[in-house]
C-alpha cells in the first residue's frame, strides 16, 4: 500500500477531494493521511498529490505487520504477559524487573 502524509491545510483538502473521487483507489482514510491501493492509479495519485503539494506530501510505500515473522518471540510472550499483569496501574518498566521479559531499555535499543 501506499502512505500519503499531508502537511498542510491545501493538501489536506487535496487529498480529500482525491479520496472523495477515487474511492476504488482508497483503502483507508485517516484525515491527513490515506492509505492508497498498491496500483498504477494508487501511485498516479499519490504522485499527483506530491507535485501539486510538494514540500507538503509524503508518500511512502508501506508492507502489513507480520509479527511471527518480524517479532522475536521474547517480544510478543511480554506483550502477551504484561497484559494479563494482575495489576493493570503496574508500570512495564516495573513490571519487567526480576522477570524473564526484556527492559524497557533493551527493548528501545534493538531494532526490528
Amino acid at each position: 500500500m501506499l502512505l500519503v502524509v499531508t502537511y498542510s491545510q491545501a493538501a489536506r483538502t487535496s487529498l480529500r477531494n482525491v479520496c472523495r473521487t477515487h474511492e476504488e483507489s482508497v483503502v483507508r482514510r485517516f484525515g491527513r493521511a490515506a492509505l492508497l491501493a498498491e496500483s498504477h492509479h494508487g501511485a498516479f495519485l499519490a504522485l499527483r498529490l506530491r507535485e501539486k503539494h510538494p514540500d507538503d506530501v509524503q508518500v511512502e510505500r508501506t508492507e502489513p505487520f507480520n509479527e511471527f515473522r518480524t517479532v522475536p518471540d521474547a517480544v510478543r510472550e511480554a506483550a502477551t504477559a504484561y497484559e494479563g499483569r494482575s495489576d493493570p496501574n503496574t508500570a512495564y518498566a516495573k513490571f519487567a524487573v526480576d522477570s524473564p521479559h526484556p527492559s524497557p531499555a533493551e527493548l528501545k535499543s534493538r531494532e526490528l
